[in-house]
C-alpha cells in the first residue's frame, strides 16, 4: 500500500461524520411526507443492494455457513431492523437533536451488557466512560423529568440504542465465519425486509405520489449519501486505517446531527442538551478509542 492511500482515507474519516451526521436531518425532513415503514424498507434495501454490488466488485464471497445464519438474522434484526425502524418512531415524537444524542449512548450499553453478559473485564477508560455517560444521561433527562417533557420519543431512542447494543453482544457472543462487508449486505438487507413486513402490515403498498422538492432532496441524500456512499466510504476507511482513527469519524455523528437540526430543522437544543451531549461524545471516546500499548 503506498503512502498516499492512507493519507487520502484520512480524509474520508470527517466526510464520513458529515454523511451520517446529516442523515438525522434528513429522514426528519423525508418523515415529512413519506410513512416511516415505508422509508426504512427502501433506505436499508437500497443500501444493502449497494453493499451486495460492492462485494461482488471487489470479489468478496457473499457466502455465510448454513450453520450461522439464525445469529446473522437476530444480530440484523437487533443492530439494523430494530434499530432503524425505532429511530424512525422516536423522531417523529421527539426533537431530532435530543434522539440523535441519546441514540449515541449505544457503546455505554453495548459496554454494560458486555460485562453482565460476556464477563467482559472493566478497565478505568470504559470505567470513566460509563461515568461521562451517565453524567450525559442524567443532564439531558432531569431537566425534562423536572419539566414533565420526558416523551415517548426519547424513550424509543434510549430503546433503538440498547437494541444495537444487544445486537452488537450477539455477534461478540457467537460470531459470523464471513467478511465484514458480506455481514452488513445481509443485515441490512434483512433490516430492509423486516421494514418492508412492517410496511405492508401497517401502511401497505405505497401509492406513488409527487414529493416536494426539499423532501426529494433529503431523500435522495439519505438513500444515496447516507446509505450507499457512506457505507462504501466507510469499508474503504476500515480497510486503509487503524479501527481507533476511523472511529474518529462517528464520533462526529451526533455533533453534526444536532448542528444539522438547528441549521435545518430550525430546532433549539437547552444548554443542558449541548452539556449532555458533550459528556455523550467524551463518554462514546473513552469506550471506543482505543488506548495507548504499553
Amino acid at each position: 500500500m503506498s503512502e498516499s492511500k492512507p493519507g487520502k482515507a484520512l480524509l474520508l474519516v470527517p466526510l464520513l461524520g458529515l454523511l451520517w451526521g446529516f442523515n438525522w436531518p434528513a429522514v426528519r425532513i423525508s418523515l415529512t411526507e413519506i410513512a416511516p415503514w415505508t422509508l426504512r424498507a427502501a433506505g436499508m434495501s437500497f443500501a444493502g443492494l449497494v453493499l451486495v454490488a460492492i462485494a461482488l466488485a471487489r470479489g468478496v464471497s457473499l457466502a455465510v455457513p448454513q450453520a450461522q445464519w439464525p445469529r446473522l438474522v437476530v444480530a440484523g434484526f437487533l443492530s439494523i431492523a430494530a434499530f432503524n425502524v425505532l429511530l424512525a418512531f422516536a423522531q417523529l415524537a421527539a426533537p431530532t437533536s435530543r434522539a440523535a444524542i441519546l441514540t449515541f449512548t449505544m457503546p455505554i450499553w453495548a459496554t454494560l451488557l458486555a460485562r453482565l453478559v460476556l464477563g467482559e473485564a472493566l478497565d478505568g477508560r470504559r470505567l470513566a466512560g460509563l461515568a461521562l455517560g451517565i453524567a450525559g444521561l442524567l443532564c439531558l433527562g432531569l431537566p425534562l423529568i423536572a419539566a414533565g417533557q420526558l416523551s415517548f420519543g426519547l424513550m424509543l431512542a434510549l430503546l433503538a440504542a440498547v437494541s444495537w447494543a444487544l445486537g452488537t453482544i450477539v455477534t461478540k457472543r457467537w460470531p459470523i465465519s464471513a467478511p465484514a462487508l458480506t455481514i452488513a449486505a445481509w443485515q441490512l438487507l434483512i433490516g430492509g425486509l423486516v421494514a418492508g413486513f412492517g410496511m405492508l402490515a401497517f401502511e401497505g403498498l405505497p401509492v406513488p405520489k409527487l414529493l416536494s422538492p426539499r423532501v426529494v432532496a433529503a431523500l435522495s441524500f439519505h438513500i444515496v449519501g447516507a446509505q450507499a456512499v457512506a457505507y462504501f466510504l466507510w469499508f474503504t476507511v476500515v480497510a486503509r486505517l487503524p479501527v481507533g482513527i476511523a472511529s474518529l469519524g462517528t464520533l462526529m455523528v451526533p455533533a453534526v446531527g444536532v448542528l444539522g437540526s438547528v441549521l435545518l430543522l430550525g430546532e433549539r437544543p437547552t444548554p443542558t442538551d449541548w452539556l449532555g451531549l458533550a459528556l455523550v461524545v467524551a463518554a462514546s471516546g473513552a469506550i471506543m478509542l482505543p488506548g495507548r500499548r504499553t
